[in-house]
């Protein structure tokens, strides 16, 4: 009988551990046509975008409509109600473009891409007249798209060209955007209940996915999110979602735009970790989750091709842009590659 490599047993096992992880649950029902591809839509939002982006209304929705020309080449309009969204980048001292949110009627999107759509956030890019801010929506879903490529347990995210055709006048100009998968569906294709909670303790996490979830922000550079507590004492969690099935809760992480993988120019360190910069990394590590790091930097490190080629499926980020990112994801796994720097930078670090 042939033996095997001690690297086949190796590979089983770091398999067997995170199948929880890169795995869909067993109750995961079909991805919805939106979040099942991965090519850029081309879509038109015909609205009155001036007042939208002046008003900024966070409850009343305008009216507009939304048209997209699909793969067979059949034109598809919908009604359209579209409302601002989100705090820090609502505000115009932040956002001269702030994010929106898309409410569909359900009935007219059945058989398109949108079937099974209701509402959608949709990330915008910030300042019309700056083209800097349209790479940094890239950036930013790259993120997204990274945390698709470690685990099922994560936000479907879908690239869009949007045109804008404002309905009070202006010149209709096309940016970049993307939309991300709603809470209600997340639960619905992975078979998990969202959890209603102002607080969770580490413990009720599921340790591999939490570990993998914490190594990804430390990946991307981002400190602002929490796994357990949320923003205010009655809203958990902070920049992720828990879901549970009943035994285990896993909080799936969204909203990376102070990562410092995007580095944009309005993100500022958090003065908790007293760093200059938001592209410094910080490691948030639980000390009690040391003896399965090693195996979750192994299946980082597993991924890290797939990682990068989603930088090359990226074909609009410039140059300097690219080079920036590449730069940043090498450092990463060049680090988490090296013993030494392991035990300096991660497991001396925990919390």
């Amino acid at each position: 009988m042939t033996q095997k490599h001690p690297l086949v047993y190796l590979t089983i096992a770091l398999c067997s551990m995170f199948l929880a992880i890169s795995s869909p649950a067993s109750g995961q029902t079909d991805v919805q046509p939106l979040f099942a591809s991965n090519s850029v839509l081309d879509v038109r939002i015909d609205a009155p975008i001036t007042r939208l982006m002046k008003e900024r209304p966070d409850e009343e929705y305008l009216d507009g409509t939304f048209s997209y020309t699909d793969a067979a080449g059949q034109n598809n309009t919908f009604d359209l109600k579209l409302r601002t969204r989100g705090k820090f980048r609502r505000q115009p001292s932040t956002c001269k473009f702030a994010p929106i949110r898309l409410n569909f009627k359900k009935g007219q999107l059945e058989g398109t891409d949108f079937d099974g759509q209701d509402k959608l956030k949709l990330v915008t890019h910030c300042q019309t007249k700056k083209t800097r801010y349209e790479q940094l929506v890239l950036r930013e879903y790259l993120t997204y798209r990274i945390l698709q490529t470690l685990t099922d347990h994560s936000f479907g995210s879908r690239l869009m060209r949007i045109t804008y055709a404002d309905s009070e006048g202006d010149e209709p100009f096309t940016r970049y955007g993307f939309v991300i998968e709603d809470e209600d569906d997340i639960g619905k294709r992975l078979g998990l209940t969202k959890l209603n909670t102002s607080k969770l303790s580490y413990g009720e996490l599921d340790d591999p996915h939490a570990n993998m979830v914490i190594m990804y922000e430390y990946l991307i550079g981002n400190t602002d999110f929490s796994l357990v507590r949320g923003p205010t004492e009655n809203d958990c969690c902070h920049n992720a979602s828990p879901f549970s099935d009943g035994t285990i809760v896993k909080s799936i992480p969204y909203d990376f735009d102070h990562a410092g993988l995007i580095d944009a120019p309005y993100a500022k360190p958090n003065p908790q970790f007293k760093t200059n910069s938001v592209r410094t990394r910080v490691y948030r590590g639980r000390c009690s989750n040391n003896e399965i790091l090693p195996d979750t930097l192994s299946y980082f490190l597993s991924k890290q091709s797939e990682i990068m080629a989603l930088v090359d499926e990226l074909t609009d980020l410039d140059d300097k842009n690219r080079k920036q990112v590449v730069g940043y994801l090498d450092k990463f796994f060049e680090e988490i590659a090296n013993p030494k720097r392991v035990q300096r930078n991660l497991i001396k670090k925990c919390s």
